[in-house]
């Protein structure tokens, strides 16, 4: 990963783990916890791709499982957002822009889904059975819900901000074939000696040179 990916990615996730531990989770809501980080990690992978949104979801993940007041195994909550990050980063068309909102609300309402699904899935293989006394069906569409009424104040602007910092054109290729050097030369720097540039300052004097004699009346051999 590029480290501005890495620096807006940490920044976010950050900001959104904060905001859900402090904010969100002491509202008291019926069913789930709107999960923001969630979002979060959907937002950049469906603009970095799957490879950054399983690197991006673990962290996430990893975060989340250390924060307090965390009451499960440590690495539950990173394995089911790096799935789900890397998923997710599977939909990212081809142009890096989605063509219209229903392709990534989709991809919200599976995550929504499949991280309710995949979380409850770990716990039970590690003796939790927390889901089951809450109400599996109820965490599903409360998380559902939730989601999507976050979505609109959320991911189009975290997709857009990412977008931004990710087209920094120092960090792209000056051409095709991805020679920052060669880029530097058909801009022209002057110091090509012997190219197509190069020597343009050389003939323009001489030019210049040549015009003030004829002038003068002297002649040029």
């Amino acid at each position: 990963m590029r480290l501005n990916r890495i620096l807006l990615s940490g920044t976010l996730v950050v900001v959104a783990l904060v905001v859900q531990v402090s904010v969100l989770a002491r509202l008291q809501l019926p069913g789930a916890v709107p999960d923001l980080v969630l979002l979060t990690v959907l937002a950049l992978s469906m603009v970095y791709g799957h490879v950054s949104g399983a690197l991006i979801g673990f962290g996430a993940g990893l975060l989340a499982d250390l924060a307090p007041p965390a009451d499960h195994a440590i690495g539950r909550y990173a394995l089911v957002l790096c799935v789900i990050g890397y998923l997710a980063g599977l939909t990212r068309p081809e142009t890096g822009q989605p063509r219209s909102a229903a392709g990534p609300m989709a991809v919200i309402v599976a995550a929504a889904i499949g991280s309710t699904l995949l979380y409850a899935g770990v716990g039970a293989l590690v003796g939790d059975t927390g889901a089951r006394h809450v109400g599996l069906l109820s965490l599903i569409l409360t998380a559902v819900v939730y989601d999507l009424l976050l979505t609109p104040f959320t991911v189009p602007w975290i997709m857009a901000l990412a977008r931004r910092a990710d087209g920094d054109p120092l960090a792209e290729p000056a051409t095709a074939g991805g020679d920052v050097t060669a880029g530097w030369m058909v801009g022209g720097t002057g110091l090509s000696v012997g190219g197509r540039r190069g020597g343009l300052r050389v003939r323009a004097a001489r030019g210049r040179a040549a015009r003030a004699a004829r002038i003068k009346g002297v002649k040029r051999p």
